[in-house]
């Protein structure tokens, strides 16, 4: 499906990054595995190639510049190209907002909104020179709804769906697409911690948190798998996806819509 595509999906060492990583090279696409912790980045890499993929590692940290140029060189340099790109690196941080501390606000727009402005900005010459381009951009349904005491990553969140919709707009003529994914919550690391720190936030156990936290607004009452984030990733960077821009795709149990 994606022969002779280059992919880099950044953030990829663990989770969402991962099973996207793992979805793409399965599907032909050489992968670029991008992640701050380059050890991570290396373990995807190689459970890609143990499965007759291409793949290489590179750690990046997607909030700064010259490790993002790094980077997608290193992506042009091994495989010729950068034809998608997948922004998904994130973090997150719980706090009441006259607690929250600067520099967790900047840390987390930094890496979730900058880097997906940097990471794009570096691809979309190689797109253009080819008329051809995916870009793919793990928002949230944090994107679209609030939750209390998540107020940076609620609102980098919110502006990656601004921002895409904007690339789809200015790079349309070049058959550029540009979609953002909106997943709730996903049984992933990430969140694993955020468990923990909403069991305190909210005065109640850890097991109850999915139930009276993670699940309530949503009416399926289900978190959402790598695996069904992953097929939605592939089809966006699929051909049968060519109509498809502007949007922000909600996979979220119900949650947006309520």
């Amino acid at each position: 499906m994606l022969a002779n595509k280059t992919a880099i999906v950044t953030g990829a060492g663990s989770g969402i990054g991962k099973a996207i990583a793992l979805h793409l090279a399965a599907n032909q696409a050489q992968v670029v595995v991008a992640d701050i912790n380059e050890a991570s980045a290396g373990d995807t890499a190689a459970a890609i190639t143990a499965q007759g993929g291409r793949a290489i590692a590179v750690g990046c940290d997607v909030a700064d510049e010259h490790s993002v140029g790094e980077m997608v060189q290193k992506a042009v340099s091994s495989f010729g190209s950068a034809d998608i790109v997948v922004n998904n690196a994130g973090l997150q941080f719980i706090s009441k907002i006259e607690e929250f501390p600067l520099a967790k606000w900047n840390q987390l727009l930094s890496v979730m909104l900058t880097g997906t402005f940097l990471c794009t900005r570096a691809c979309v010459p190689y797109m253009k020179e080819k008329s051809w381009g995916r870009i793919i951009n793990i928002s949230s349904a944090h994107g679209k709804a609030p939750s209390p005491w998540k107020c940076a990553y609620v609102a980098a969140k919110h502006g990656i769906i601004g921002f895409t919709k904007v690339m789809a707009c200015e790079l349309a003529a070049w058959n550029i697409t540009a979609n953002s994914i909106c997943p709730g919550y996903v049984l992933t690391p990430l969140v694993k911690k955020q468990i923990k720190d909403l069991a305190v936030q909210y005065n109640i156990s850890e097991a109850e948190v999915p139930e009276q936290v993670l699940l309530k607004n949503q009416p399926l009452k289900k978190l959402v798998t790598t695996e069904e984030l992953a097929s939605l990733a592939l089809y966006l960077a699929s051909d049968q996806a060519q109509c498809i821009t502007g949007q922000a795709l909600s996979i979220d149990g119900g949650w947006t819509f309520c």
